[in-house]
Order: C-alpha cells, then sequence, then structure tokens
C-alpha cells in the first residue's frame, strides 16, 4: 500500500538552486533575507534580517515583545544542531499567589501585561548574530529600519486585526490607538505604514554597535553592546508603563508585574536540542519546555506501523495519525515544562521504544474522547488541570476587551484556527470567531546557505493585539504566560524564573548526520500536528516538500488548548474540506467530531532543504492566504 498521489499540479515550484534559499510567512522577509545572501552574508545573518522585517510587517503574529525558537546547524559542526532559546522566563513578581490571591484569576489572562514573560526575542537574533552570524549589528537592521521608517504596504490581515479590536483600543489602550489608528482610523490595505518609534529603537542598538566599534571593541563585544542598550531602553519603558493598570482578557483592569530588572537579566543562550530516529532520519527539536518533543513521540509511536497507514490523505492514516498526536498532546500537558528549579521531564522513557509500543496500543479503531497521559516508572503522575469544553464569563460583554464589536478578547490565544465556534477562517491565518474575538498567530522563518549552514526558527508573541503599545518603543509586550497553569502541582505551573512551556516549535532533519530540512509552520497547538502530516509525506511518502505543503491538512483540538482560555472539544478534530467526502465520513463514523474548515486553510509551512551529496538546496512556501514566499537561487 502506497501513498494517495500528491495532486498533480503543485500551488508553486519546488525552488532548486545552489547558492542560497529562504522561505518565511511573508514575502518581504523572504526577500530581505536573500538579498544577505546574495551579498555575502551567510544563513544566519539572512535570518536575523529576515526576522527583523518580519517585526515590522507582520506586526499581528510576532513583535520585539515576543519571543523566540530556532535549531541551527552550522557547516562546520554537522550532526550537532543547536537550539537557539529565545524564550523569556516569567519576571520575579509573577507569583501563583500575586495572580489568584491578590488579582482573583484562576488562569493567566490572554491579554494584557500581566501574561508578558520577559521579552527574549530580540537578544536571541543578536546573540546569533554575534556567534555564528558575519555581518554589522547596523547592516542586518538595515531593511527593518528602513520599513519602519519609510513604510511598507500594510497587510489586509493587519488592517482586520487593527479593526476587530479598534474599540477595545480606543476605550481601554490609548498607547495602542495613537500607534495603530492614526486619524481615528485603522488602516487600509496597501497603504503605506510606518513605525518611526521602532525605527529610531532599532538605531539606538546600532549607535551602541558603532560607539563600541569606535572605542576599539571587536566584533563580539560591539554586538553585546547592541544588546545591553536593547535591555536598558525596554526595561526600564516596560516597568514604568506596565505600573498603569489596564485591561485584560478577562474584562478587569491589572498592573503589570515586568520590571526593568527582569528584562536587564534575562540573556538568551543556545542549548542541547532532542532528537529520535524515525525512517532513516535524525529528528531534532528543542526541549520539553517547548512542545516539539511530542512531535517525537507522535513519530515514535507511528514508526511501529507500515507506511501504509501513515498517510494522513486517506481515512486509517488520518484517523492513526490523530489518535497518536492525541496521545502524544496529552503527555505534553501531563509532563512537559521548564525544568530549571523543578523534576527533570522525564524524555529518556517518553520517547523509549517501551513507551511508544505500550502508548502504540492504546490506539483502536475508534476515535478517543479522553484525555490519556501516560505513565513513566519511578515518577508520580502530575494531576490533569481542570480542563474546560467552554468558556463562560459573568463580566458584562461591554465590560470584555473589544465591545462594542461583541465582547471581543483581543490578543488571546496563537491558535489559527479556533473550533469551539466552528467559525469560517478569513484565509489569512487570522479570524475572528463566533464571540469576536480575534486571535493571534506566529511567523516561521527557514534559511539555508551554499556553505551548508542551516537554521529553522519560530518568533511570535508581542502581537499589537496582545497588549497596550509600550509608548517609546512601538510595540506591545507578549502574553506567552497565558500558557502556565496556576497550579503549583503542574509542570507548566507559573513561577518566578522559569520559562512557561511554548508552542513555538521549529524542526531540523538530518540524514546520516547531515542537516537536509529546515520547516515550521504557525498555529499554536497545530504547530507540530501540520508538522507531522508534512514530515509523513516527504519521509515517507516521497513527496517533495511543496507537494506536502499543498496537501490537505488535519489537527485534533482533543487536547487541552495551549492558551487563554485552555478549553478542549474531546474527540474533536480539524480538518480541509480537501481530504475528501469518503475520507470524511469514514472519520465520522470511527467517532471523530469534525470540524471543517474549508479547502485551503489550515497550515503554514515553509521549508528548506539540501542535499549533501551534490549540495542542490530548495525551497517551499504555502499558498494559502497568498503570503507565504520561497526566493533563492
Amino acid at each position: 500500500m502506497t501513498f494517495v498521489p500528491p495532486t498533480p499540479h503543485p500551488t508553486r515550484p519546488d525552488l532548486r538552486g545552489t547558492f542560497g534559499m529562504v522561505a518565511s510567512t511573508h514575502w518581504l522577509a523572504s526577500a530581505s533575507a536573500q538579498s544577505v545572501l546574495e551579498r555575502g552574508g551567510n544563513a544566519f545573518d539572512a535570518a536575523v534580517a529576515g526576522a527583523f522585517v518580519l517585526h515590522v510587517v507582520e506586526p499581528h503574529l510576532n513583535g520585539p515583545g515576543g519571543d523566540l525558537t530556532a535549531i541551527v546547524a552550522t557547516a562546520d559542526g554537522p550532526g550537532r544542531p543547536r537550539v537557539l532559546m529565545g524564550q523569556g522566563p516569567a519576571p520575579a513578581g509573577a507569583t501563583i499567589e500575586h495572580y489568584r490571591d491578590v488579582e482573583g484569576l484562576d488562569l493567566v489572562p490572554g491579554s494584557g501585561a500581566l501574561a508578558a514573560a520577559v521579552p527574549g526575542a530580540v537578544d536571541a537574533w543578536l546573540l546569533l548574530l554575534r556567534d555564528h552570524g558575519t555581518w554589522a549589528v547596523a547592516d542586518v537592521l538595515a531593511p527593518a529600519v528602513g520599513y519602519a521608517r519609510d513604510g511598507h504596504p500594510v497587510l489586509a490581515a493587519v488592517c482586520r486585526t487593527i479593526e476587530g479590536v479598534s474599540g477595545l483600543f480606543q476605550e481601554h489602550w490609548p498607547t495602542s490607538a495613537e500607534r495603530w489608528l492614526p486619524g481615528g482610523r485603522a488602516p487600509r490595505p496597501g497603504e503605506l505604514v510606518t513605525n518611526p518609534e521602532l525605527a529610531a529603537l532599532l538605531e539606538q542598538l546600532v549607535a551602541a554597535e558603532r560607539t563600541a566599534a569606535e572605542g576599539g571593541a571587536d566584533r563580539t563585544a560591539a554586538v553585546d553592546a547592541a544588546r545591553a542598550v536593547w535591555r536598558t531602553v525596554v526595561g526600564e519603558a516596560v516597568e514604568e508603563f506596565v505600573r498603569t493598570p489596564h485591561r485584560h482578557a478577562d474584562g478587569r483592569d491589572h498592573a503589570g508585574v515586568l520590571t526593568a530588572a527582569d528584562v536587564a537579566g534575562f540573556q538568551a543562550s543556545f542549548e542541547d536540542a532532542v532528537s529520535v530516529e524515525f525512517r532513516g532520519h535524525t529528528v531534532v527539536k528543542t526541549g520539553a519546555w517547548g512542545q516539539g518533543p511530542a512531535l517525537l513521540e507522535a513519530l515514535r509511536i507511528l514508526e511501529g506501523y507500515d507506511d501504509g497507514r501513515l498517510d494522513p490523505s486517506t481515512e486509517l492514516g488520518a484517523h492513526t495519525v490523530l489518535e497518536a498526536l492525541k496521545l502524544a498532546l496529552a503527555d505534553r500537558d501531563t509532563w512537559y515544562g521548564d525544568p530549571e528549579g523543578a523534576d527533570p521531564v522525564p524524555l529518556d522513557a517518553l520517547l523509549s521504544d517501551e513507551y511508544a509500543a505500550a502508548r502504540r496500543a492504546l490506539i483502536g479503531e475508534r476515535a478517543s474522547h479522553e484525555l490519556r497521559p501516560g505513565s513513566v516508572p519511578g515518577r508520580t503522575t502530575p494531576p490533569v488541570p481542570t480542563l474546560r469544553t467552554s468558556y463562560a464569563t459573568d463580566v458584562p460583554a461591554a465590560a470584555l476587551p473589544g465591545a462594542p464589536t461583541g465582547g471581543a478578547l483581543a490578543g488571546i490565544g496563537e491558535p489559527t484556527v479556533v473550533v469551539t465556534t466552528g467559525a469560517p477562517l478569513n484565509g489569512d491565518g487570522l479570524e475572528t470567531d463566533a464571540t469576536g474575538a480575534t486571535r493571534g498567530d506566529t511567523c516561521h522563518l527557514d534559511v539555508v546557505d551554499r556553505w551548508g549552514n542551516m537554521i529553522s526558527a519560530t518568533p511570535s508573541g508581542g502581537w499589537l493585539q496582545s497588549s497596550p503599545a509600550v509608548p517609546g518603543l512601538g510595540f506591545a509586550l507578549g502574553t506567552r504566560l497565558q500558557m502556565t497553569w496556576l497550579d503549583e502541582s503542574s509542570p507548566s505551573a507559573l513561577v518566578p524564573g522559569r520559562r512557561p512551556r511554548t508552542t513555538l516549535t521549529p524542526t531540523l532533519v538530518l540524514r546520516d548526520g547531515e542537516p537536509v530540512l529546515a520547516c515550521g509552520s504557525p498555529g499554536g497547538d497545530q504547530q507540530d500536528q501540520w508538522q507531522l502530516a508534512f514530515l509523513l509525506r516527504v519521509l515517507v511518502g516521497g513527496y517533495t516538500p511543496q507537494e506536502a505543503i499543498d496537501a490537505p491538512a488535519l489537527h485534533t483540538t482533543s487536547a487541552p488548548g495551549s492558551f487563554w482560555p485552555r478549553t478542549w472539544t474531546p474527540g474533536g478534530a480539524v480538518v480541509e474540506d480537501r481530504l475528501g467526502a469518503h475520507v470524511l465520513a469514514g472519520l465520522a463514523e470511527r467517532g471523530h467530531l469534525l470540524t471543517l474548515a474549508g479547502d485551503w486553510a489550515l497550515g503554514r509551512l515553509s521549508a528548506v532543504t539540501r542535499d549533501p551529496a551534490t549540495g542542490v538546496l530548495g525551497a517551499a512556501a504555502n499558498p494559502r492566504g497568498a503570503q507565504g514566499y520561497a526566493a533563492g537561487r
């Protein structure tokens, strides 16, 4: 039994060349990164340039106040990919007691400064530039500074996001209204939009590097000078601003707890990656402070099946993939968290042959509607948090963020799809559900150069709709702390200095120790789910990356959401209609509660490839929403 053949005519070509390749979620970021490759920069210089452009042109999906994870493979160190860790921790004042007893919360809100972890993205990008890049800060920031100072044609999705939360901005977040509603209205698609405050901040980093270099500092010290200015200027501005209470997603006003000392004390780092072997390849992810090992566990479960049962385009394959994901995500939500100061996550056990076999045995012919975490010998299984299948509030609708647009909950979540309402997607990775809730999402960027350097990076957070814009900075804080629990017994409990368990989950694939594929996707809890289907089609089904990106996507919602208000749909599955009536009917017969998302609605993958034997490079990008773009030669 073989995989269903891919669509005869992909939406785009698989790019091929030998010089350098880039793929990202926005064409301006891809073009900017490729321009760096063309001028002699390496993959890491290009990635940093593209990432800062993403901050400017996709402010509804990421920003300088957000976070970042990446998997990095250097040409001079094949077989040893490293994780670039740009996930800031909880501030010193972010205690369960404060949130629960003083603020009266049972969940960390989905928007507002109480949900803000320490911003980590900018320091991580500059660390990558310092240690593995070759260019100066001034050169890699030039495209982003130009777009922020002189303007760029704004996306329709950005305009819709701003329009959706305009009531919140005007009534409760005046600094955001000043930043995003000039003249009292949202920008129109294609209008030139500027961000002079962000441009000025980036120019301060450039000036710090230049002053340090003129004073005799070497390249490393000069980049560090820019990092120091970032931490100082941003920290001081943030602490002063968040002291003023402002509207949060729970419909009440709270002050934030982030301080200048929190920002000054954070430094990004490189960490060891986690990997498993699958069908002759090594798949590499972050540690269990991210959700990446859930993809690895799903692969370990699926490794025990024949190839024919792994095709997501068939009824049996889709059922098997969905059930494996439920089991892996149940372990994610039960066991994963930042190990700092806590019991280490038992990944050796969770990814072992014996454990995978036991989990595989739980997959039957019917869809499970239960949350079934596994047990680990010698460890007490943490209790499952109280789960909701819906969210109810007694706060008057008019008091919720976003009223008068029907009670919109601004900046909540990261999922591309809201499945509790069955609301249709608008086609660009954002959505307003039946309550008017505008949800944030994420970006992705992959680069490979002619020397063999490769990076898969997923920046996110700091959405313009996540919290009020900070005066003088031109951006908002992220809301990653909404992924923590106000429950001391949880491995993902809110603890000062500990990282929230992020959904950001880039992927790198090796063959014979050499990096051959970098990929990733926005989508919150769906990121690894969509990547799993992509990897199965490429590594098992023989699809090209573009064919696999174009293929119909699906994911389960039968796992707790990682974002406020932390709901789930027991037995739920969201599918693209293109899977076909016969497959969908079969899944429904097996007990999957289906939400039909449309023909082209799920997944926003991008990927780059390299064949070590020939040096041929490749790139592919997502056609959904007509925004992602691959470039190269």
